[in-house]
């Protein structure tokens, strides 16, 4: 199998450049969810006039709350806005969180 800079020197002489990039944390949204890596590789490959990134690592998959949504369910059901968020977690939505709150 090739090294890291014998593969690096094959993808040179086939007109790739790439560069490893020094990452804490990366997050990516995917609809209402959201993948966080935390200490993650994360790689730039330059090719025929393109970038593509390669991202491996640990994840954890976090569920996104619309923050206009935290402020309706609080002003709705009369809680706090960490009240409504965490209504909104374990709901369906707007209207179940409310209806659970009152």
């Amino acid at each position: 199998m090739f090294g890291g800079k014998d593969m690096a020197k094959m993808m040179k002489q086939m007109g790739m450049d790439m560069d490893e990039i020094d990452a804490d944390k990366v997050e990516v949204k995917i609809g209402d969810k959201k993948l966080v890596f935390n200490s993650p590789q994360l790689t730039k490959v330059k090719a025929q006039g393109q970038e593509i990134f390669q991202l491996q690592g640990q994840y954890e998959e976090v569920e996104e709350i619309n923050e206009e949504d935290v402020e309706l369910v609080a002003e709705k059901a009369d809680v706090s806005k960490d009240e409504a968020r965490e209504a909104l977690k374990s709901s369906d939505d707007v209207a179940s969180a409310v209806l659970d709150l009152q």
